[in-house]
């Protein structure tokens, strides 16, 4: 009736629906319940934490989001005004290659074989690049490790993944513990790693290049 009182007057529709005017006009002018105020705040507070999390977050991560807010809501409430309000969860890919071991780049042996025991650091170092999720993109992280005691002596951060960039990590690397030469610098074979560049500062710096197929290497 409130919709359509422009176009018809109030005693023709409370005659064409039997109700009264008395009737319409308390309807009219009742205040909200308090359970209809809280679904609104709720419905706001849902669709701001799911812009805020870029859509990213099913109804169980969301329920946590708002409870680090202070706001206590059931899931099955939860998943009733996400679904009332049009909201689905974005599918995000649970991997991202960081990768590139298709070139014609030249590569080396895989020195270590498997062998990850050393008996003193700076004597095999493993590199390798992740990501790093952000509100902003991808990140990428590359590091260098030491494998006698997992203590990681460089690493950079960049939002593109190139020969730059793991460059940067072997300098902070070496500038920290200058190493002796014969370092065993083990990586896998992608690009970055096997660029001439990269493999010129390794025979700069005495260090002898192994690497292997797989990737993963911190």
């Amino acid at each position: 009736m409130k919709s359509q009182r422009l176009y018809y007057t109030i005693p023709f529709m409370c005659r064409m629906l039997n109700v009264s005017p008395s009737g319409y006009y308390a309807w009219l002018n009742r205040k909200p319940s308090r359970h209809a105020i809280e679904e609104l705040r709720l419905e706001i507070e849902i669709k701001a934490a799911h812009r805020r999390t870029r859509g990213t977050f099913g109804p169980e991560r969301l329920q946590k989001y708002l409870l680090s807010y202070g706001i206590k809501v059931g899931i099955c409430r939860i998943r009733r005004l996400r679904k009332a309000l049009g909201i689905r969860c974005k599918q995000i890919r649970k991997y991202k290659a960081t990768t590139d071991s298709h070139h014609t780049l030249p590569i080396s042996d895989n020195l270590l074989k498997q062998n990850f025991e050393v008996s003193s650091p700076n004597k095999v170092w493993v590199s390798d690049i992740t990501y790093i999720p952000t509100d902003e993109g991808w990140l990428y992280l590359s590091a260098h490790k030491d494998l006698f005691n997992g203590e990681v002596v460089g690493y950079a951060l960049g939002n593109r993944i190139t020969k730059g960039l793991v460059i940067q990590s072997l300098l902070m690397a070496v500038r920290t513990k200058r190493p002796e030469p014969g370092l065993i610098h083990h990586s896998d074979r992608g690009s970055q790693f096997c660029s001439y560049e990269y493999q010129g500062l390794l025979n700069q710096f005495n260090m002898i290049p192994s690497m292997s197929r797989k990737g993963n290497c911190l």
